[in-house]
């Protein structure tokens, strides 16, 4: 079988398993709310706490990988062992965390808040803006795997730091609710 073959194969591979996540998550949220209505307003909050945890560690992560690729010499062993993690990471990890935390979410936004609230408008644009940067990430990914990267790891050290520093505003909106 030939490396792109290969690749294909787990990358399937890895979208099939995170599709099955999502999957089991969705009829385990299901049983949990037919099982518990009045308690699942606190089981929502943690499912969402641990989708953001979870998507937070590929954002700081996926960045992180591009710094180290983009000083690999194109088609060499390295560059394409990173091609595999940065495919897996988005794939397996960071795409299914980003759809458990919006749908949660919104969910918590509307059960708890019936969206209303300057620091709830606040957070959501901020976490459109991190939907955004991980929109920018995902087709940096595309351009990685063919070989089209142009942005020197500089570049990377420095979009690395963005979604640090919209967690620290969605964090401070959400604990401290400023306004």
């Amino acid at each position: 079988m030939s490396s792109n073959a290969q690749q294909a194969s787990s990358g399937a591979t890895a979208a099939k398993r995170a599709v099955i996540s999502i999957v089991v998550l969705a009829a385990l949220t299901a049983l949990l709310f037919l099982a518990a209505p009045d308690g699942f307003y606190l089981w929502a909050k943690a499912i969402h706490v641990i989708a953001v945890i979870s998507w937070m560690a590929g954002m700081l992560y996926l960045p992180r990988l591009f710094v180290y690729h983009a000083e690999a010499e194109k088609g060499s062993v390295q560059s394409e062992t990173f091609k595999v993690m940065e495919r897996r990471l988005l794939r397996a990890i960071i795409n299914p965390a980003m759809i458990v935390t919006w749908v949660f979410g919104l969910w918590l936004a509307w059960k708890g808040f019936d969206f209303s609230g300057g620091w709830l408008h606040a957070k959501l644009t901020a976490v459109l803006l991190l939907s955004g940067v991980h929109g920018y990430l995902s087709a940096s990914v595309r351009r990685f795997a063919e070989d089209r990267n142009e942005k020197p790891s500089r570049h990377w050290r420095i979009v690395n730091e963005i979604p640090t520093v919209l967690m620290v505003v969605i964090v401070i909106l959400v604990v401290v609710k400023p306004f």
